[in-house]
């Protein structure tokens, strides 16, 4: 928690036993020192329940937020426009508007209208044309977040290949606090700093000019954050966005915050091959191959393997090395000779 959110929850928490000894002092008929502490101990209960309110909204953006606040709007409209409805009905029908039934259904009038206002805003959310202060209404159609950059993500050489893939069209963005950093750092006197700087800004300029990229530099800052990543995770949640980074260890700082981090190790690692030559493999034979002393068998995906040399292993478990992979119509097919070292093993039931 940065100093500013701890002088505000502190001033809110004051703000509440001030009030609550005020309610105290009127509601007392005698002022007492137990008056004084009544009103403390309600008045820090109060701000504790205000602080405990705050941690579980942690997790929300301030788009969310606005959102709901408009979905409020929304229905309380929708809840007085029900009421007036209802109150015709009692006039006309004569019935008594002090009737126990009739206050019971003002009060679910008036819920219902409030929640079907907010859900009905919340699910809809994307397909409201408005221009409001610090909310952001998208199209439908736009489904895809945007990408923030961080430092580890401009220090991975292999985002200008990403990048140049056309998979982050019109998606990426670049906090300015991140380049004001690297400029800082490019005037270090340690060369290591200097160097490593100069190299991340050369990468930005590079992702500047991939074609269609189109690439959005966000001005927005937070001057009392001083841990650039920090920054990054709050600017990701102001802007309801995803984050892009090479570091492992941010995943589950991100999680807590809220944000959803995609890993270049991640990518890469799911676009690897299926198998490369030389790796080792093991599989069960089902049935000859076409040709002589050949055997097949299936991965758990389906894809085929084809062994050379073992024909006579049907029904069994062997060990095989890879020499080659093919993709065909019907899809990928992998090629093998039993491995020298492994051999083969019964299966096992």
């Amino acid at each position: 928690m940065n100093v500013s959110s701890a002088f505000v929850r502190f001033i809110f928490v004051l703000l509440s036993v001030i009030f609550m000894i005020s309610f105290a002092i009127g509601s007392s008929a005698e002022t007492t020192s137990w008056t004084y502490l009544w009103g403390t101990i309600l008045g820090l209960v109060t701000g504790g329940i205000l602080i405990a309110i705050d941690i579980l909204c942690k997790r929300y953006n301030l788009r969310a937020f606005n959102t709901a606040i408009i979905g409020l709007f929304f229905g309380y409209l929708m809840a007085q426009a029900l009421l007036l409805i209802f109150n015709a009905i009692i006039d006309i029908t004569g019935a008594h508007p002090g009737h126990i039934f009739v206050e019971v259904t003002k009060i679910f009038l008036f819920l219902l209208g409030t929640y079907l206002g907010v859900m009905m805003t919340v699910r809809s959310a994307d397909e409201i044309y408005v221009s409001i202060p610090f909310v952001k209404f998208t199209p439908t159609a736009q489904v895809t977040k945007d990408l923030l950059l961080d430092l580890s993500a401009l220090s991975d050489p292999r985002i200008i290949d990403l990048a140049a893939s056309g998979l982050l069209n019109k998606r990426l963005v670049i906090p300015r606090f991140l380049l004001k950093d690297l400029y800082s750092q490019e005037e270090d006197s340690d060369e290591m700093t200097s160097a490593k700087a100069k190299r991340l800004l050369e990468t930005v300029r590079k992702l500047e000019t991939v074609p269609d990229l189109n690439i959005r530099f966000q001005e927005t800052d937070f001057p009392e954050e001083k841990d650039v990543s920090g920054k990054v995770l709050r600017l990701a949640r102001l802007l309801d966005a995803d984050v892009l980074s090479a570091e492992i260890n941010r995943i589950q700082m991100a999680e807590a915050e809220g944000v959803r981090v995609i890993n270049i190790h991640a990518l890469s690692k799911a676009l690897k091959p299926l198998m490369q030559k030389g790796e080792h493999l093991k599989i069960k034979i089902l049935r000859q191959g076409k040709e002589e002393m050949q055997g097949v068998g299936y991965l758990e995906d389906g894809t085929m393997v084809v062994v050379n040399g073992a024909g006579d292993y049907i029904g069994e478990t062997i060990a095989a090395n890879v020499i080659s992979v093919r993709h065909t119509p019907s899809g990928r097919m992998i090629f093998c000779n039993i491995s020298e070292e492994g051999g083969y093993e019964e299966e096992y039931t």
